[in-house]
C-alpha cells in the first residue's frame, strides 16, 4: 500500500467510536506473544462481523484514539535472531497472510498490521485461539457459540473473483496478461480484433470492466500472467522448484522461481521438472535404461492439484521438492477431505480456477486425477505415493523404486488400502493374486500377500467384501469406506 493509502486508512479507523473486535490501538510494544494473540483475536474477529481484515494499530491511544506515535517499529524487530513477523507468522494455524506496515503521519511515526479474517478455521496462536469480546481479548474455547460460528463460516467473496490489478486500458490488458496463450491452449483461433478478444476474457471472468477501464481477476492473473511479479499480491504465489543433493535439505543444487502464470507457464515447469528427475537404468522387471523413475502423468497431475487445491489465503507458495529418492509437491491450506478418500472423492475451493485448468488439458477430468497416479505408480512397481497433512499445507510424496523387502510394514500397507480402493472405483475387488500382480510378487509365496493383507484388514483399512464366505482362495476386499 502507498503511503496515501495507508494515512487514510489510519484516519478512517481512528473515527471508529471505540475499539472493537476487529480493530484494536495500541500506543507502544509491550511483548511479542501478546502481539501473536491479538493477531488470533482481531482476525477470528473480523471474520464473525465480516470485516474482510482486522487492524492492529501502533501510535494510537486507544482511550481517545488520538495519533501520537510509536516507537515500536515491527518490520526491523526481532525475536532472538528471528524476525519478528517471521516468528510470528511460523506461530499461528492456519499461517494467515498478513502484512505489516510502516509509515510517519505528521512527524509520528505508526506502525499497522493489516490480518485477513479467517475463513473456515479458527486462527490460533501457539495453539491457542483467541477473540476479542467488546475490547478485551479473551480465549476463544471460553465462547463456544463464537467458536461454531467460525468453523460454519463461508467465504463472502470468492478469491478467483477479486481484483488482482485495476484501473488498465485495453493496451495495460495485453502487456500484462497472455491472452494468446488462452486461445492456443484452448485450440481456437485468435479473434481478429482487441475487442472480441477482451470480450472472451471478460466472459470467463478472467477481466472485468468498469466503465471505460478493466481490471484483471486474481483468476486471470493466477493463470495467465506474463509475469507474476506485476500482480503484488499474487508475486508470492509464483511455483519453487528445488533440487537437493541426497535425502534431505542439507545441500541444494538448484532452485528454479516460476515467472509466469500457472497456464502460461505449466508444460515449461513440468518439462524442467522431468529434466531434473533421475532415470532408472532398471525399474522392477518391466522397465530400462530409458525408463524415468517417475511416471510423467502422476508427476504433472500432482502439480496441477497442488495448484488447484491451494488456499491461496494462507501464507506460502506450492513447491516442488525434489531428493535422491523422492518428490514432494506441496500446497499452502489444508485439504477439505480425509487423504484417505482422495482416490474416490473430489472437492475444491478453487472450483473455477479447477474448471478451467481442465478445459485448458492442465489436469485430468473431475475425480480421475488421483487414480492416475496410483495406477501409474503400479505399473512402475513403485511404493504407494503418500499424502500427508503437515501444520499448515498439504503434500504428495512419490517415492523411488524399492524392492518390496525394503518397504516399510507403512509402505506395504498403504499400497494395499490404495490397490483394494482403485479396484473399488473400477469397479473391480482387491484379491490375493492382484496384490500380488500389483507386487510382482511370485504365486509360490502367495502368503505374502496373504500377510500383506491380514495386516491391512487388522489396521481397518480395508474389509472384507463377503465376510460369510469360508473361501480364503478366492475371498476379494474392498476399501474401508465402500
Amino acid at each position: 500500500m502507498e503511503e496515501k493509502q495507508l494515512t487514510k486508512l489510519l484516519l478512517d479507523l481512528v473515527k471508529q467510536p471505540n475499539e472493537s473486535e476487529w480493530v484494536e490501538f495500541k500506543l507502544n510494544y509491550h511483548s511479542d506473544e501478546e502481539i501473536g494473540e491479538r493477531i488470533s483475536a482481531l482476525s477470528n474477529g473480523a471474520c464473525l462481523h465480516n470485516q474482510q481484515f482486522g487492524y492492529l494499530v501502533f501510535g494510537v491511544k486507544d482511550g481517545t484514539h488520538s495519533i501520537e506515535g510509536t516507537t515500536f517499529k515491527p518490520k526491523t524487530s526481532k525475536r532472538g535472531k528471528e524476525d519478528l513477523e517471521h516468528w510470528l507468522l511460523q506461530r499461528l494455524n492456519p499461517r494467515i497472510d498478513f502484512s505489516i506496515y510502516e509509515f510517519d503521519y505528521e512527524g509520528r511515526h505508526i506502525a499497522i498490521f493489516i490480518i485477513p479474517a479467517t475463513i473456515n478455521q479458527p486462527v490460533e496462536f501457539l495453539h491457542q485461539a483467541y477473540i476479542r469480546v467488546s475490547s478485551i481479548t479473551r480465549k476463544l474455547n471460553d465462547f463456544p457459540e463464537k467458536q461454531r460460528k467460525i468453523w460454519k463460516k463461508s467465504p463472502e467473496k470468492v478469491f478467483e473473483l477479486e481484483i488482482a490489478l485495476n484501473k488498465l486500458d485495453s493496451d495495460q490488458v495485453v502487456k500484462l496478461v497472455d491472452v494468446q496463450a488462452y486461445f492456443d491452449l484452448l485450440d481456437l483461433p485468435l479473434p481478429s480484433t482487441r475487442e472480441s478478444i477482451i470480450e472472451k476474457f471478460i466472459s470467463e471472468r478472467l477481466l472485468t470492466k468498469n466503465q471505460s477501464s478493466y481490471s484483471v481477476t486474481n483468476l486471470g492473473a493466477i493463470l495467465f500472467a506474463k509475469n507474476l511479479a506485476d500482480f503484488p499480491d499474487l508475486a508470492r504465489k509464483s511455483i519453487r522448484v528445488i533440487v537437493y543433493k541426497g535425502k534431505n535439505k542439507i545441500e541444494t543444487i538448484r532452485e528454479q522461481i516460476g515467472v509466469r502464470g500457472y497456464a502460461v507457464g505449466f508444460d515449461g515447469l513440468i518439462n524442467w521438472v522431468n529434466s531434473q528427475l533421475p532415470a532408472n537404468e532398471e525399474i522392477g522387471k518391466a522397465f530400462r535404461t530409458e525408463s524415468t523413475m517417475y511416471p510423467e502423468i502422476a508427476v504433472r497431475e500432482l502439480v496441477a492439484n497442488a495448484i488447484i487445491h491451494q488456499d491461496f489465503r494462507v501464507k506460502g507458495y506450492p513447491t516442488i521438492e525434489i531428493y535422491s529418492d523422492r518428490i514432494e509437491i506441496s500446497n499452502p491450506g489444508l485439504p477439505l477431505i480425509t487423504p484417505t478418500r482422495f482416490i474416490d472423492e473430489y472437492q475444491s475451493r478453487n472450483e473455477r480456477l479447477a474448471d478451467l485448468m481442465r478445459r485448458l488439458k492442465i489436469c485430468e477430468e473431475k475425480g480421475s486425477g488421483i487414480d492416475k497416479v496410483i495406477f501409474s505408480c503400479e505399473v512402475y512397481q513403485l511404493p504407494a505415493p503418500d499424502f500427508r497433512i503437515k501444520e499448515a499445507h498439504t503434500s504428495a510424496i512419490l517415492f523411488s523404486y524399492l524392492e518390496l523387502k525394503a518397504m516399510e510394514k507403512e509402505d506395504k500397507l498403504r499400497a494395499c488400502y490404495q490397490h483394494a480402493a482403485l479396484k473399488y472405483v473400477s469397479n473391480e475387488k482387491m484379491t490375493n493374486q492382484s496384490l500380488r500382480e500389483r507386487f510382482k510378487i511370485e504365486d509360490h509365496n502367495a502368503a505374502l500377500a496373504s500377510r500383506i493383507i491380514r495386516d491391512t484388514l487388522e489396521e481397518g483399512l480395508i474389509k472384507e467384501d463377503d465376510p460369510s464366505s469360508s473361501s480364503r482362495k478366492y475371498k476379494k476386499y474392498i476399501p474401508f469406506w465402500a
